[in-house]
């Protein structure tokens, strides 16, 4: 196959329990905003990119959340520090789940949410 977009993820999305409360936990630990909106049948919280022509982004819709970990993990950009998240992770009522790891384009820390939703925070080189 010679298939290769320039995104191969185009949209995520998690399914948490409490909308209010996963808006709270994402915007405390990742310093991303998301905006309250109804797309289809659900009501949902999107996180907001600075461009969404060009961006990959998602949303947070209520619905069953894998709540044990084991589900696809989700890397989100976080704003500062990878140190400054894990300590705001942890405030925010999630969970890390490992130390700071280094690959060729930053280093990210996987977590979870208060839901159980694996996640990893990421930070560019």
């Amino acid at each position: 196959m010679s298939f290769a977009p320039a995104h191969t993820t185009v949209w995520i999305e998690l399914p948490i329990s409490d909308l209010t409360a996963a808006m709270a936990f994402y915007a405390k630990a990742t310093g991303l905003n998301l905006k309250r909106e109804q797309m289809g049948p659900n009501e949902t919280a999107i996180f907001q990119a600075a461009d969404f022509a060009s961006g990959v982004a998602g949303h947070l819709y209520e619905g069953k959340p894998a709540g044990d970990g084991t589900g696809p993990t989700v890397h989100l950009a976080t704003q500062g520090k990878l140190e400054d998240a894990i300590g705001r992770v942890t405030e925010a009522g999630g969970a890390v789940v490992s130390p700071i790891i280094e690959i060729p384009a930053g280093r990210f820390f996987y977590a979870t949410d208060p839901d159980g939703n694996s996640i990893g925070l990421f930070e560019a080189s």
